[in-house]
Formats: structure tokens, sequence, C-alpha cells
């Protein structure tokens, strides 16, 4: 807004939608995605504007890399820029790799995956004390996943592969998940990475369909634990920074 004299103010127009800073792009898929999760409206506590990228099955992104997805992932991003977003974000971890491409092609900030976040929870630790990952697919979390969102690459990983449910359902894209099964999959990735590197201080949940159990896995350790909704926020604080009254 401009002022355009005493007494009177100009709203400067140029966007299709306001109030919604925030763009996600969605992978498509149809498995449930219970309030925590970045897919439903529910878990913000502002407007966001929702884009769901064609073709961007749970399986293509996660197992088989995203390949070929690239040019889909841009055009989606720019016509959340075109509505009204100031920031991009998406909502799988296995997009780091997009980062850059997409950051250079928005005009806006990009965030693009949750492990973004290691290497800054990291330098909040104590001394001996290290960020660990739990992740939907750890079979497929590559060196180059871990490279371009800046992580250590000999960073504690550890994948819920093993369980009977949570990456079952969201890697097989089903339309039904049991909640309390998939909780007990996290739990137990969860206990598995502090056992086996006893030295983990923090934990980053690079799956954004785990965000909703975030508040058990802290529990259960006792440890921080960071995810996609809490780096959404921290980047969309950026994006609308809170106005405070006058005092």
């Amino acid at each position: 807004m401009a002022v355009a004299g005493a007494g009177s103010v100009v709203a400067r127009g140029g966007k299709a939608v306001y109030g919604a800073s925030l763009g996600i792009l969605m992978l498509e898929a149809r498995f449930p995605r219970i309030p925590g999760d970045m897919g439903n409206g529910l878990t913000w506590p502002f407007p966001v504007l929702f884009e769901v990228v064609p073709g961007a099955s749970p399986d293509r992104v996660v197992r088989r890399g995203a390949q070929g997805l690239l040019d889909a992932f841009v055009a989606a991003a720019r016509r959340l820029v075109a509505i009204g977003a100031d920031g991009i974000t998406t909502n799988c971890g296995f997009l780091s790799p997009f980062q850059g491409e997409l950051a250079r092609a928005c005009g806006v900030p990009v965030a693009a995956s949750s492990l973004m976040q290691v290497p800054m929870v990291q330098r909040t630790l104590p001394a001996g004390r290290r960020v660990g990952i739990l992740t939907v697919s750890a079979g497929t979390l590559t060196a180059r996943h871990l490279a371009e969102a800046g992580c250590d690459p000999d960073t504690p990983v550890v994948g819920t592969d093993d369980g009977e449910e949570f990456t079952r359902v969201l890697l097989d894209d089903l339309p039904a998940l049991d909640v309390d099964a998939a909780r007990a999959d996290l739990l137990a990735a969860a206990d598995r990475l502090v056992r086996e590197h006893p030295q983990i201080g923090a934990v980053v949940l690079e799956c954004t369909n785990m965000c909703p159990y975030a508040a058990d896995i802290r529990d259960h350790l006792g440890l921080p634990v960071y995810d996609m909704v809490t780096f959404a926020t921290w980047f969309h604080g950026g994006l609308r920074p809170r106005r405070f009254p006058a005092p």
C-alpha cells in the first residue's frame, strides 16, 4: 500500500489472490492426508495455496528419483506465483534436487525440502550431538538428496521401509491408512535411529506426511523434532512477517 495524501490510502494490485503468501507444490496422490499433513488445509495457521503436479506420484518421486518431472514442477510453481504466491515449497523431501532449478525459474524464494533444516539444526546442538533423519524410504534417499539440501553426507538416516503401514500406504498410494499402525512404524524407526546412533540430539523428518506424528516422536525420544511444518512456518514468517501494534 502507498499513502496518496492526508487521510487516504491507495491499495496496489498485480495478483489474482491476496493474503496467501505460501504456495505448496503437491504430489498427485490419493492416500489420506490427516491434520498435520501439508496437504490438509487444517494444518496451517495461515492461508496457503495448493497446486497438484500432474504425474508426480509418490512412487515416481520417491522410488524413481522424480525423473522427467522437473518441467512439470517448474510450470506448477510458476502457476502458483502467477496466482499470488510469494514463496514456494513442496510436500516431498525427496525434491531437494529441484531446489536450484525451482528457485531460478520462479522468481520468488523456494524451500523445496525439509532436509534443508538439517545444517541449521546441527548448529544448535551441543558438542558431540548430531542430527538424525527419519525418511519414508532410506533405500532411495541418496547422497545427492542430502548434498542438494546442504546436509553432511554422513548424517544418520533411518527409514520406515521395514514398517507394516506408513511407507506401504504412502508409496503405493493406497486410499486407507491405519493411523495407529503408521504411528507405530514411526516410533519404531525413531527407536532404531537412536539405538544405532546414540549421539543423536535432534531429529529431522524428511517426509512431510510424518508431520502429524512429530509430537509423538518428541515425547517418545525426549528430543527436539523438526519437520516440514516447522520449516514452512519459519519460511512463511519471512514472506509475511507478523505486524505488531504500535506502542
